[in-house]
């Protein structure tokens, strides 16, 4: 059993989707059932829009989950937890400020130790404690971490450990009671089973703590693999506060599904990303061996050109899954090998069938305008081109070079673009004609 379990504080980035990617082809390829657990602990942050767009970019993406489990509906079952937990002593009331905090790390950091809780709190008798909450303090409450060393296998690091000293206890429950990531998680993965558990190698620290809390709760310890972050361009690593890499941005640019699903599953592998794969050639080729222990750039300009490449090997029928227009075969034949977005065929689908008038006239002599109306074919096929061309050198002096960029001019607006010949031939011969006097003036 495996999941995805985003918190629903924020739109979906590159790397959250990169870890639902991975975690549902390590289900797919080792026939594990894959579930979504939204982590909406955090009331006042959590938004029920974030979690409808969560479902829909799943759904987008094509990744699908056998269910929804949610925790908040599960207040109930950390309450339990947290009554075991106290009774056993592994965990401790703690009664500093985030203020008092602070202070203590700054001062550990400027001694040059790691800002690791120190436990003064532990140290407060049974009498203490209660003279502090009769008081009115409300403690937060940490996970006492014992002093055997941690150490597991990861997938991808291989060999991983801990001993006591390096890592802190982490707060679980808050002074409210509200429960944490920390014991949540574990909790939730408990009872559901959870075989594998794949995320970002910014969550080491998490698991070390995590194994404790599996064994204290007498839970069989999953297995853990991290994969490396995606960093920006500025070397951080992606946030939610990462606009322009939410799959919001990746929809308005018209990124092709799979083409995300191919640059999100190689980045950081061995495998190449100049080919683009299928879904189940993916599968095929998914190893958790291949990744790298390095953290992996995320080059958008190389998804923008992925697509570019793939947008020009789907038919006409796929291509009008993605866009507002409706593309006809002809047309998209002709165009696809000029364009590299959905934006774009969708102007060029504008310039041949709309009726489009441009803000700047063309400046052409009297006598050629009459020649490109008069030479004009009766019927528009992919031979009146040439046909047109011809007629019009016998009575101009225009250079053929010039003639044709002057009409592809006039009929697109444009200098550049799909041949002449089979472009003309998408025209309605009355709107050729509409254009040619539309667009121009009189010299």
């Amino acid at each position: 059993m495996l999941r995805f379990a985003p918190s629903p504080t924020g739109y979906l980035h590159a790397g959250n989707l990169r870890v639902a990617i991975l975690n549902y082809f390590f289900a797919k390829k080792n026939n594990k059932e894959f579930f979504l657990r939204i982590d909406d602990t955090d009331q006042d942050r959590s938004k029920k829009k974030y979690v409808d767009s969560i479902i829909k970019d799943l759904d987008w993406l094509g990744i699908e989950y056998k269910n929804i489990v949610k925790q908040s509906e599960r207040f109930l079952k950390y309450t339990d937890v947290f009554n075991f937990l106290k009774k056993k002593e592994f965990i401790y009331p703690c009664f500093e400020t985030g203020e008092e905090l602070s202070l203590k790390r700054k001062v550990q950091l400027k001694m040059g130790k790691p800002p690791i809780y120190d436990r003064s709190s532990l140290k407060l008798s049974k009498e203490k404690i209660n003279e502090l909450i009769k008081s009115g303090q409300k403690p937060h409450w940490r996970l006492k971490l014992d002093n055997e060393p941690i150490y597991w296998e990861d997938l991808i690091h291989g060999k991983i450990s801990f001993n006591n000293l390096s890592v802190s206890d982490p707060v679980v429950f808050r002074s409210d009671e509200m429960p944490l990531f920390t014991i949540t998680s574990v909790v939730d993965d408990i009872e559901l089973k959870v075989s594998h558990i794949l995320r970002g190698d910014d969550h080491i620290t998490n698991t070390a703590a995590q194994i404790k809390l599996f064994k204290y709760l007498d839970a069989n310890v999953p297995e853990f693999g991290h994969f490396p972050l995606i960093q920006s361009r500025s070397g951080s690593s992606l946030s939610k506060r990462d606009n322009s890499l939410s799959i919001r941005e990746f929809k308005e640019k018209d990124i092709f599904p799979i083409v995300l699903i191919n640059y999100l599953s190689k980045i950081g592998t061995s495998n190449s990303l100049e080919n683009l794969d299928s879904v189940e050639s993916l599968l095929d080729k998914f190893s958790y061996s291949n990744f790298s222990k390095s953290s992996v750039l995320f080059n958008f300009d190389e998804i923008l050109r992925l697509n570019a490449k793939y947008i020009k090997t789907i038919n006409y029928k796929s291509i009008n899954n993605f866009s507002k227009k409706s593309f006809g075969e002809n047309f998209w034949g002709i165009i696809k090998n000029n364009i590299d977005s959905v934006e774009e065929a969708e102007e060029w689908f504008e310039i041949i069938y709309e009726k489009i008038d441009f803000s700047e006239k063309i400046k052409i002599e009297k006598k050629l305008m009459n020649d490109l109306k008069d030479s004009l074919p009766k019927t528009i096929d992919i031979n009146s081109w040439s046909l047109w061309t011809n007629e019009i050198k016998k009575t101009s002096n225009i250079k053929p070079k010039e003639l044709f960029k002057l009409i592809r001019l006039i009929l697109t607006g444009k200098n550049y673009g799909p041949s002449m010949d089979q472009l003309l031939s998408l025209f309605d011969r009355e709107e050729v004609l509409r254009r040619i006097v539309s667009n121009c003036e009189q010299k």
